[in-house]
């Protein structure tokens, strides 16, 4: 396994990541996201930007995510500070192939090392109410639960903010 950042020639293979996430997301009555979002757009401008990962296993790509530095003002509802600088991961999706290797959590360790890199010593994410998984693997990996949110883009639906900080 290894990550690497991302390429526009591996948008297609992103895509059937999030193709084979979605059903099992909504099935799950998670309905963060669906077949309008996230889009090769997207991923293309997270590229573009160079803050798109994937984890590929034997020359497959198994696990996707962004990098960024992009906060949601919406954070401020559990009391995050969104002037102080972090790193932020969005789009965090391991292929149900691959699901039970680490991959999610070797994601995230990826984003420690942009942060350690950037001298960002702040991590933060968020993730829908209902996706108990990411719920019970962010404490796992040092982060805190903040609380829940709403966000203006994604009206109806709850969202779980953790952070973590390095030392």
């Amino acid at each position: 396994m290894s990550i690497r950042i991302a390429t526009l020639l591996d948008i297609p293979a992103i895509m059937q990541v999030i193709t084979d996430v979605v059903p099992i997301m909504r099935a799950a009555g998670n309905l963060q996201w669906d077949d309008n979002y996230p889009n090769p757009q997207v991923f293309e401008e997270d590229i573009n930007t160079g803050q798109l990962w994937v984890a590929e296993v034997d020359g497959e790509i198994a696990g996707v995510t962004a990098i960024t530095t992009e906060q949601y003002p919406e954070y401020a509802q559990v009391g995050l500070d969104t002037s102080e600088e972090a790193i932020v991961t969005h789009r965090l999706a391991v292929s149900p192939h691959f699901r039970g290797r680490g991959l999610a959590a070797d994601l995230l360790h990826q984003a420690e090392v942009v942060a350690l890199e950037r001298g960002i010593p702040i991590l933060r994410i968020d993730t829908n109410s209902h996706n108990h998984a990411t719920q019970q693997l962010f404490p796992k990996l040092g982060y805190s639960l903040k609380g829940e949110i709403t966000l203006e883009f994604r009206p109806g639906l709850k969202f779980v903010c953790f952070e973590k900080r390095l030392n």
